[in-house]
């Protein structure tokens, strides 16, 4: 399969995804301007980080002035889940060169790795494929932030969009916990939150993040270690983490 063919069949596995990749982008836009950030910085946050998740709790973060420091720990742990994608990913592209590979780093998602993972497994790698998943959907997720930016910088400031950011979380969350460790993260991560929502610096959130994270791992391990946690693939970095 060419290049161009293969560029177009991850374009074709990742559209329907978009169809949620866009609302979720007007929500980021939409909050960021709510958070009083400009549209120029809304827009310049999604194009630079390029993480939906970690976006919408440094959004929310930044819109209770938590300290830089704050900011930036909390986007790291949520997207510590990127590191075992890269090195599940890493035997299929580690060939690339050093432009080709720190482009594929910029464009991981997690809808772009479960498709591409799945899909070399199958077929073979190809970074081709794996663009053709990635790009279309940092198209739609850049123009929808800018759009919902530009249109929450148009509404009245005494209409509240903050409660817009919790809404996607839990829809983002929710399709997520399929199994112990997930729900076991979930219920750790959201106790420990609303436990230290009184802590100074917005900790609590920070504290949760890790809590959850640690409280999963653990008991991902332990059924490993009973031989096997309900979700094949978790060893190698499966397509459904």
């Amino acid at each position: 399969m060419s290049g161009r063919d293969s560029f177009l069949a991850g374009a074709r596995a990742i559209a329907p995804v978009l169809l949620g990749a866009a609302p979720f982008g007007l929500v980021a836009g939409a909050a960021a301007v709510e958070a009083e950030l400009t549209v120029v910085q809304a827009l310049g946050l999604s194009t630079v980080v390029f993480a939906g998740a970690s976006q919408l709790a440094a959004i929310d973060l930044l819109g209770r002035d938590a300290p830089f420091a704050v900011v930036v720990g909390t986007a790291l742990v949520i997207n510590a889940r990127l590191v075992m994608y890269s090195a599940s990913i890493a035997p299929y592209l580690g060939r690339l060169s050093r432009a080709r590979k720190a482009l594929v780093a910029y464009l991981l998602t997690d809808q772009a790795y479960a498709l591409s993972v799945t899909r070399f497994r199958r077929e073979g790698a190809s970074v081709w494929y794996y663009f053709g998943a990635a790009v279309p959907l940092w198209v739609v997720f850049v123009a929808a932030t800018a759009v919902g930016a530009v249109g929450g910088a148009q509404l009245p400031p005494s209409l509240p969009l903050g409660f817009a950011v919790p809404l996607v979380f839990l829809a983002v969350l929710t399709p997520a916990v399929t199994d112990n460790a997930s729900v076991t993260a979930a219920v750790v991560g959201g106790g420990v939150a609303v436990a230290g929502a009184t802590l100074p610096l917005n900790l609590g959130l920070l504290g949760g993040a890790l809590a959850g994270v640690a409280a999963g791992l653990l008991v991902d391990e332990a059924g490993d270690d009973s031989g096997g946690s309900g979700k094949p693939g978790d060893r190698d970095g499966g397509e459904t983490a």
